[in-house]
């Protein structure tokens, strides 16, 4: 875990989300850090900064995706990128409100579409990134206008959500300008979804050590998933090795591995 942990802190790229949880009476919070090979897990009793800080490490400066939670305010916003998944929720909502609103938010909602059906040829491979760029630069500008004249549209809440994306600029198009970054934070919401479903099944853990044991299976089974290894062979390799008194095999991802071109799961 302790292995992990540190690989994660120096990857180019981290994707991060949180959820409810429950340890004994007390309420707390289960994290997910996922890299492009590895994935960690930790449950803490705070959905603060401080978290999130713990899992990047004070060294980290790679690109931050998220959503628009307050505890990543922290980290400069022009190293992150905010998850335009979130984004469209806020554009549904914008519409159903009508009026101004709801022009607005169709409009958005146009140049979106485009974004993305350009975005799926670039994961495809079919669409240069560089071209992709050039492409993105007409939408950019007028998702901004859109934001710009959507803060005075007389909508209160669409105004405010305007107000606020637009003190995000910055982050919006961090997929735009450096390769290797996704525009959504979907890697993050599905590795935690698992914990989801573990929560409403057992109602959280009853101590701290039931925590820790939930935040090693996780990491466990999210990161091997990611390289394609067999969950059941490593835990049986990890049991062997503790009554050997030996380390726990690692979860990390050879060197060869990496050079021979192995691709993690989406």
């Amino acid at each position: 875990m302790a292995e992990a942990r540190a690989y994660v802190q120096q990857q180019p790229a981290a994707y991060l989300d949180e959820t409810g949880w429950r340890e004994g009476q007390q309420r707390a919070w289960l994290w997910t850090a996922v890299t492009e090979w590895v994935t960690v897990c930790v449950i803490r009793a705070s959905r603060g900064g401080k978290v999130a800080r713990e899992l990047l490490g004070e060294r980290f400066w790679g690109w931050l995706v998220t959503d628009r939670w307050s505890a990543y305010i922290w980290y400069p916003t022009w190293r992150r990128q905010v998850c335009w998944a979130h984004l469209l929720r806020d554009i549904e909502a914008m519409i159903e409100r009508g009026g101004r609103s709801r022009e607005i938010g169709e409009a958005l909602q146009g140049q979106t579409r485009k974004m993305f059906q350009w975005w799926q040829r670039v994961r495809e491979g079919t669409l240069a990134h560089r071209t992709f760029a050039s492409y993105m630069w007409p939408v950019r500008q007028e998702v901004e206008r859109l934001l710009e004249a959507g803060q005075t549209c007389g909508v209160p809440k669409t105004e405010g959500t305007c107000r606020e994306l637009l003190k995000l600029r910055q982050a919006l198009w961090t997929f735009v300008r450096h390769e290797g970054v996704e525009p959504t934070n979907n890697a993050a919401e599905r590795a935690i979804r698992p914990g989801v479903l573990w929560r409403k099944g057992s109602c959280g853990t009853q101590s701290a050590e039931g925590s820790r044991f939930v935040e090693a299976m996780m990491t466990v089974v999210a990161t091997l998933k990611q390289q394609h290894r067999n969950v059941l062979d490593y835990v049986t390799a990890a049991c062997e090795a503790a009554l050997c008194g030996a380390p726990a095999p690692s979860l990390l991802p050879t060197p060869a591995d990496i050079e021979q071109g192995m691709r993690p799961a989406a």
